[in-house]
């Protein structure tokens, strides 16, 4: 019932799905990663949030084409059976590993407006920083947030169809 309730349930709903989760996402995880980086000022976030809109663009990106294998990744990790819950946190650490690895460099790259070996040379000191914080605003801020606007529309259109039919 929870699958029904709190995921997606056609595209349109995905959608939703993606952009509250990929905007409360971007608007948390690049600011704090970015202050971990270079210090925390006012300056500092400023700046960050003029390239927010590139670095969101970047990550609907991948949010697209990581679904699927992370998908199957989880599928072959845990059993139909196994409940809501876990099927959640696999799924959210498989998706955060992926893009976490792509955007540790990506977005170091957006932000400094440069193409650089720099990221590359220090990705294994980044990394678990950027992976820690992205996961956990993914599975306690993000994710729950979209799962629970999706349980509320559920129960609003199944109680309106409930009444058209009785």
């Amino acid at each position: 019932m929870e699958f029904y309730m709190k995921l997606p349930r056609d595209r349109r709903e995905f959608m939703l799905f993606l952009a509250i989760v990929s905007i409360l996402s971007v608007n948390m995880i690049a600011p704090l990663i970015t202050c971990f980086e270079v210090g925390f000022s006012f300056h500092t976030w400023a700046n960050t949030l003029r390239v927010l809109p590139f670095i969101w663009l970047v990550v609907v990106a991948l949010v697209l084409l990581t679904h699927e294998p992370a998908t199957k990744v989880t599928n072959k990790l845990i059993d139909q059976k196994d409940s809501f819950s876990s099927h959640i946190i696999v799924n959210t650490l498989v998706n955060v590993a992926m893009m976490s690895v792509v955007l540790t460099i990506v977005a170091t790259w957006i932000g400094t407006k440069s193409i650089t070996w720099e990221p590359i040379q220090h990705f294994f000191y980044r990394w678990p920083r950027n992976f820690s914080i992205s996961l956990f605003v993914e599975m306690i801020i993000a994710q729950p947030f979209a799962r629970w606007v999706l349980y509320k529309r559920h129960l609003k259109i199944d109680t309106k169809q409930h009444r058209i039919q009785s």
